[in-house]
């Protein structure tokens, strides 16, 4: 395959070794969720995406439980998640503590939570703006 603009071959135009920077939300779904020191939290199971700007909101997170039963679902803001290649999942500095006391979703209570009051109690508890700021 070559560029359209230059008949180069595109390998020479994109290194091949370079990790991708994108990602495909399909692939984020059930991505752990690990403290700095490596300990296992949950996994995601959501992403939440404004649909206007396109712009990751939170990402819905379960913990706790055996083989999916008793998990609870938490909504963490998508700005305290960061990706760590070595971990090859996402890192976040929240005890147990503080997701226990965090807003969280009952276990028959839909996802997408479109209530702009519940959102912002949720990056108010987390003491981060919210993405629409």
């Amino acid at each position: 395959m070559t560029s359209t603009d230059t008949g180069t071959p595109l390998e020479t135009i994109i290194p091949q070794e370079k990790p991708h920077e994108l990602i495909g939300s399909d692939r984020v779904q059930g991505t752990a969720v690990y403290r700095p020191g490596g300990q296992r939290v949950g996994h995601i199971v959501r992403i939440m995406i404004d649909k206007r700007s396109g712009q990751a909101a939170y990402a819905v997170m379960n913990f706790g439980g055996f083989l999916g039963l008793g998990q609870e679902s938490y909504p963490i803001p998508w700005s305290l998640l960061s990706y760590s290649p070595k971990l090859g999942g996402y890192e976040v500095e929240i005890s147990d503590d503080q997701l226990k006391a965090a807003p969280h979703l009952m276990a028959n209570e839909n996802i997408d939570l479109g209530d702009r009051t519940r959102e912002l109690q949720m990056y108010e508890y987390y003491g981060v703006p919210p993405y629409w700021f």
